[in-house]
């Protein structure tokens, strides 16, 4: 999608949608990540909203964040617990809070937003610089073959439909750059409104060699928050990487 920018993606209006934008895992997540935790807190890349951060807070944890979009972190603290979570605004891959975490973790497919191998190899890299020597990376992330199948390019897909407005999804996947271009679409009698995304789609075998890469190892790998087993039928993985021995 030429000229495509995922961090100025997330301006003021979308950042504002984003706060009640909620995925219903975020007890479970929050609990999840609350179970590695130590006295060094957590770290999130792309904190967003605090759509995470905020209940894993909220459970005693010291969060902090890194943020590429300063509405997304305005955002953050506008709310009343997320006002006081230090967030730092830059790029997830490079940025440094200059501080290390019993757990740092990025998550709904947030590596994907990183555009190319460099850049989520540097995210992995980023992230084994910020831990503990006993910390882990967690990283949550779709399957692409939940989003893609097999023998198909691209799609449209009808999201919601009303007699006064229609939501349409329509996307294409390019193999060779991993690309995953998407645009929901939405008519009305008013007009028009796109909301673009682009994505760099990664298998967990992937990531896997892009953790060795950051001298760090796959320790478990779930199907969800609930620690289901990840197996063919997974539509999504939970991956908990620790520092090689």
């Amino acid at each position: 999608m030429k000229d495509f920018d995922p961090i100025k993606s997330w301006d003021a209006e979308r950042a504002k949608r984003y706060v009640t934008h909620l995925r219903g895992d975020e007890a479970d997540a929050a609990e999840f990540l609350a179970s590695y935790a130590k006295e060094s807190g957590a770290l999130e890349f792309a904190i967003g909203t605090g759509r995470i951060g905020i209940p894993l807070k909220e459970k005693g944890v010291a969060v902090s964040g890194i943020e590429g979009s300063p509405e997304m972190v305005a955002q953050l603290h506008a709310h009343p617990t997320g006002k006081d979570i230090p967030a730092v605004v830059g790029d997830m891959s490079q940025a440094t809070t200059g501080k290390k975490y019993d757990v740092v973790y990025l998550v709904y497919n947030t590596i994907f937003n990183l555009l190319t191998a460099d850049d989520q190899i540097r995210c992995f890299e980023n992230a084994a610089k910020h831990m503990t020597k006993d910390g882990v990376f967690i990283v949550e992330t779709a399957v692409p073959h939940a989003w893609i199948e097999p023998g198909k390019s691209d799609y449209v897909k009808a999201e919601h439909v009303s007699g006064m407005e229609i939501t349409l999804d329509v996307a294409r996947y390019d193999p060779v750059t991993q690309l995953f271009e998407e645009n929901h679409v939405t008519l009305t009698e008013s007009g028009i409104r796109m909301v673009p995304i682009v994505c760099r789609l990664i298998t967990p075998g992937e990531m896997d060699l892009m953790a060795r890469i950051a001298g760090l190892r796959l320790v478990d790998r779930y199907g969800d928050w609930k620690r289901s087993a990840f197996d063919s039928n997974s539509v999504m993985h939970v991956s908990v990487y620790g520092f090689r021995n």
